[in-house]
């Protein structure tokens, strides 16, 4: 008999299985930020070695992890092992089957045909999903996601676009990588499954690329997105344990929301790793913004902003480290920080600080609270990667693009970005797209 009452009695069933769902903050966040900060730094000394037309040792963690493997395809579930932050424990469909979409289109919200990537994804098993061929899947309504599930778009161009996209709510260990996420549209006032056993009735959503409500162990890497109705990436409602990485944001308005509202306040417990970003043309704000919790935004390139980069109220924790900060030419646009909704004399206490950031171009962030102090005290001597090595290390943010390449007679496949494909030494008939 299928269930009709409204998606409040699903929050309320979740809210049954809080072993499932929530997520105790890290007690101390700076040991969490020194752990990035030793991991880059290890990247960064590992003696670099070519395979191919990739390097190790490139000072970003997460990828010398997995694209150092030329057997990457066949161990894509070492991916979850890569994560760092305060989303490093999100281990996704790790533990369970690699099921594979081959069915772009058929998407009914509330009887998905297997094949398809909502089927994928509301089942409650592990599974890690994968993608036959290049796709565009279109949604009807919000992509609701089960516990314990991968998207993983290595291997072919997949985008979600033109519908509704993804909800990641009241749920954990998620992680989403690879893909293109844009145009999003709002759904809703209508039925959607969340699991083999339930479906419920939904009301208006925002229209976010990546909606995290309620969530926790998620990890966002190596995604494209663009032209949403409202966030791109906003994670919301308690929601915690998060990393954001290794993204090529662009054109849009209100980037990323950190935080409901300024009177929610079991979002204290949030926690955000926001690192190896690229930050790109046509953006406006909320790069992020933030409330309450603790945000750690490392070796990020921020080369576009109108209003500003980063901004919050209610009292959050700002760490800023080794990023790089592009101004706009407009004289009244060059702080990187907003202040929200608050006085001075209030704002001034909230521990915003900024350590080895790069200022071009006239930028400036305000500091305040104890980052804003001369006798500041650092945790620890590691600090982030210098941000002059921020262009290195987010060049290849985004979904990446897989080929396979002809080279010394053999084919091998590789990850790449872009500008490495414009400069590979290798007869155009020979470059043949994965399929």
């Amino acid at each position: 008999m299928p269930s009709t009452l409204p998606s409040l009695l699903f929050l309320l069933v979740s809210l049954l299985t809080p072993t499932l769902i929530f997520s105790s903050p890290f007690q101390n966040p700076e040991e969490v930020v020194q752990e990035v900060n030793r991991k880059i730094n290890a990247s960064m000394a590992r003696p670099r070695r070519s395979l191919g037309y990739l390097s190790c040792g490139s000072g970003n963690p997460i990828d010398d992890c997995w694209r150092c493997d030329p057997n990457w395809e066949q161990n894509r579930q070492s991916l979850a092992d890569c994560a760092i932050g305060f989303g490093k424990n999100a281990i996704g469909g790790r533990d369970g089957k690699i099921y594979v979409v081959d069915d772009a289109g058929d998407d009914d919200p509330v009887n998905p045909k297997p094949g398809t990537l909502r089927h994928a994804v509301i089942q409650d098993e592990p599974l890690w999903i994968i993608f036959a061929r290049d796709m565009v899947i279109q949604l009807k309504e919000e992509l609701i996601m089960n516990s314990f599930k991968t998207i993983d778009g290595r291997g072919a161009s997949v985008h979600i676009a033109g519908g509704p996209c993804i909800t990641v709510q009241y749920v954990t260990n998620i992680i989403i990588h690879g893909i293109h996420v844009h145009d999003c549209k709002q759904g809703g006032n209508a039925m959607v499954r969340a699991s083999p056993r339930h479906y419920g009735w939904r009301t208006v959503s925002d229209g976010d690329g990546v909606s995290i409500f309620g969530g926790s162990h998620v990890w966002v890497d190596h995604c494209s997105l663009s032209n949403c109705n409202d966030g791109l990436i906003d994670a919301i409602h308690g929601s915690t344990a998060i990393t954001i990485s290794n993204n090529y944001m662009t054109h849009h308005d209100k980037v990323m929301l950190l935080g409901h509202s300024d009177s929610y306040t079991p979002d204290k417990d949030m926690q955000v790793t926001i690192a190896f970003n690229h930050f790109g043309e046509g953006l406006v704000q909320r790069m992020p913004r933030c409330r309450f919790g603790y945000f750690h935004v490392v070796n990020n390139d921020y080369t576009h902003w109108e209003m500003y980069a980063i901004g919050g109220s209610a009292n959050p924790t700002i760490n800023s480290q080794g990023n790089r900060f592009v101004a706009p030419d407009d004289r009244f646009s060059k702080e990187v920080t907003k202040h929200e909704d608050a006085a001075e004399i209030e704002w001034q206490s909230w521990n915003w600080r900024s350590e080895g950031d790069l200022f071009v171009n006239g930028a400036f962030f305000t500091a305040s609270g104890a980052g804003a102090s001369s006798s500041y005290a650092r945790a620890s001597s590691l600090n982030a990667r210098p941000s002059s090595l921020v262009g290195s290390i987010t060049t290849a943010a985004g979904a990446l693009t897989c080929k396979k390449v002809a080279h010394d007679y053999n084919l091998h496949l590789l990850l790449l970005e872009p500008s490495q494909l414009k400069n590979l030494d290798v007869p155009r008939e020979k470059q043949v797209k994965k399929s």
